[in-house]
């Protein structure tokens, strides 16, 4: 995907022996390639903007740091899960391609840019408590839980084997970059459905064999409920839940931020009242 091809980095490449276990990054490798751009005629602006989305990757890998087969696809998923524009990406995804063109790892680019037009659909908050509505007539506790965590906390699915029992009695779930609290009520349902589940420790939503849920397993689960509940299924997906967060969070802090400005006004215009400037004053 990279738009300009560059040079191979040969003196950074990978060895032969590691093509099985994809490409490792590390800070110095990160800032060498960086330099390499530099040398290569590449724009600061742009270099400052690859730094940036290329600590971004190397934050989200796991322990070995590693990009193998499929690990981008997983990125850029998480990617619009934690509501980044697909513009914004893109230019992830195209950083991380030119790190891997550079060393001659072109078989773990990720093609297919996302179309700048793929914007996702809304879920109205009507749709949404018609899907817990839903989920609750028909006994769907697990699947009532689910939409209520993505609406109501912003977690993305990559986040859910965090919100454990543990982090349920405490009341907030800790992530990596962030806290995010737990609205007394959910916790409450959250305690009660582990404990009927006989969970006592470790992730809330497990499945039958006890492993924390897939991404497809959420999502057809979500499906399914939108079905039943006449929500359309361009809608079911936790990506769209949690937009519906993030709208909700912005129309709060709109509210507020108007709300301190009228305050203000009315304190200005109580104090003017008292000792404002008036024209007999002045004459």
């Amino acid at each position: 995907m990279p738009g300009t091809s560059l040079p191979t980095l040969t003196a950074l490449g990978s060895r032969p022996g590691d093509k099985a276990d994809g490409l490792a990054l590390s800070p110095k490798l990160l800032d060498e390639f960086l330099d390499f751009l530099l040398r290569n005629s590449r724009a600061l602006e742009t270099v400052k903007t690859y730094r940036k989305k290329l600590y971004q990757l190397y934050e989200w890998l796991p322990e070995d740091k590693r990009i193998r087969w499929g690990t981008l696809e997983e990125w850029r998923k998480d990617l619009l899960d934690n509501g980044y524009a697909p513009r914004t990406v893109n230019l992830c995804i195209s950083a991380a391609n030119s790190l891997l063109e550079a060393h001659g790892r072109r078989e773990l680019q990720l093609g297919r840019p996302l179309e700048a037009d793929n914007i996702q659909p809304e879920l109205t908050r009507s749709e949404y408590l018609r899907l817990l509505s839903t989920a609750r007539t028909l006994g769907k506790e697990r699947e009532y839980l689910m939409v209520k965590v993505f609406a109501a906390m912003g977690l993305s699915i990559r986040d859910l084997p965090r919100l454990t029992v543990e982090a349920a009695q405490s009341g907030k779930v800790r992530l990596p970059a962030s806290v995010v609290h737990i609205p007394d009520c959910l916790r409450e349902e959250l305690l009660d459905f582990a404990g009927r589940e006989g969970t006592i420790s470790g992730p809330v939503f497990v499945t039958q064999g006890g492993a924390p849920y897939t991404r497809t397993g959420v999502t057809n689960a979500i499906q399914r409920l939108c079905r039943d509940a006449r929500v359309p299924e361009s809608k079911a997906n936790p990506r769209c839940l949690k937009k519906l967060y993030q709208t909700t969070q912005a129309g709060i802090q709109a509210n507020i931020a108007l709300l301190v400005e009228q305050s203000h006004d009315r304190l200005l215009e109580t104090e003017q009242l008292t000792i404002g400037w008036k024209r007999e004053a002045a004459e």
